[in-house]
């Protein structure tokens, strides 16, 4: 791989990872604590949407991004030819 092919490579590998930190960011400390009161007036499954994101809903979202990432890293590594 040529060295400005190497530098997009890397930069868009980051770009995922600010992009899908963020994300979990958002949804579990947005979610579980920040905005918390407000979303428990909104009930899932029986339980305080709130509650559910504290304690389990961050978790689904977490292996979601990292399916995601997963899908988008293998795509990346298609595009430049460094498959294994």
């Amino acid at each position: 791989m040529k060295d400005n092919q190497h530098s997009s490579y890397w930069k868009t590998n980051i770009q995922y990872l600010v992009i899908l930190l963020l994300v979990w960011f958002l949804v579990s400390y947005g979610a579980g604590i920040m905005w918390a009161d407000s979303l428990n007036n909104i009930r899932l499954g029986g339980f305080k949407l709130g509650f559910w994101f504290a304690q389990q809903g961050s978790i689904y979202v977490f292996v979601l991004l990292i399916y995601i990432y997963v899908r988008l890293m293998n795509r990346l590594d298609s595009k430049y030819d460094v498959n294994d």
